[in-house]
């Protein structure tokens, strides 16, 4: 393998939700890999934070408040990366949400809730970025699905329909920016020790057990497991990968 085939020397990467989890881990393979890294969350105190991790190891990083569910708070978003860091190149959207109820206690303002922040918020960040990546050459973007693209839940069914259509608007972008040299991906994470999932083990009767039996790798994932997924995907060893959804699950998926 040639040397620098990973190096993101020079780049900027846009991770949404980058403050914490799932996010933070990719934001750190990123950063770690040479890449210039905006964090955007609602969470100030949190993004404040992830960029101090960040700014002690030698990054470069910047924090932005911004809603991403909001199509002018997305446009003012890529104008400040663009302004403060130059250009962007890679796009992480993980921003999201879920609220566990079966489908027939879910309301449509929590239904509506989970959507525009899951997948209504990819769609609007990708949309924004396509310029600034054409801008560059091309560009990279990362979407973040979930089991719940592969699987049913019952207590999940807003998410399932927000994670299944990330996998669908990844392989719609993927075809349709193919020529601007952007490549599009999704990642379905498994069980992931995080905030959101430590919440799930909460309300959820014996989940720990359960996962920890059918993943063959016998145990729950960490942030850390995302680094070098994001630098793959996110670098010139992926420029022929495009409109895949890889299961970083420890064979969650696949367990028979």
């Amino acid at each position: 393998m040639k040397q620098g085939l990973f190096d993101l020397s020079g780049k900027v990467a846009i991770v949404t939700g980058g403050n914490g989890g799932i996010g933070l881990g990719m934001a750190l393979g990123l950063a770690a890999s040479g890449a210039a890294i905006a964090v955007v969350g609602r969470n100030e105190a949190k993004s404040a934070a992830a960029v101090a991790d960040l700014a002690k190891d030698g990054h470069k990083a910047i924090a932005i408040a911004a809603d991403v569910t909001n199509e002018a708070a997305v446009t003012a978003m890529i104008e400040r990366v663009r302004r403060e860091l130059g250009r962007v190149d890679i796009l992480v959207n993980n921003a999201g949400i879920n609220i566990r109820k079966p489908p027939e206690a879910l309301d449509i303002a929590e239904w509506d809730s989970v959507i525009a922040t899951n997948l209504t918020s990819a769609f609007l960040c990708s949309r924004a970025a396509h310029p600034a990546m054409k801008a560059v050459g091309g560009g990279k973007i990362i979407n973040i699905g979930s089991m719940m693209s592969i699987f049913g839940a019952s207590f999940a069914p807003a998410y399932a329909a927000s994670k299944g259509g990330i996998v669908q608007f990844t392989r719609s972008c993927a075809v349709a920016w193919a020529a601007d040299n952007i490549q599009v991906n999704a990642i379905l994470p498994g069980w992931i020790d995080t905030d959101l999932t430590r919440r799930a083990r909460e309300q959820i009767t014996g989940l720990h057990d359960k996962v920890l039996a059918r993943t063959p790798a016998a145990r729950w994932g960490t942030s850390a497991d995302f680094a070098g997924i994001a630098a793959f995907l996110a670098s010139g060893a992926s420029d022929f990968v495009t409109g895949t959804a890889i299961p970083i699950d420890g064979g969650f998926s696949v367990m028979g």
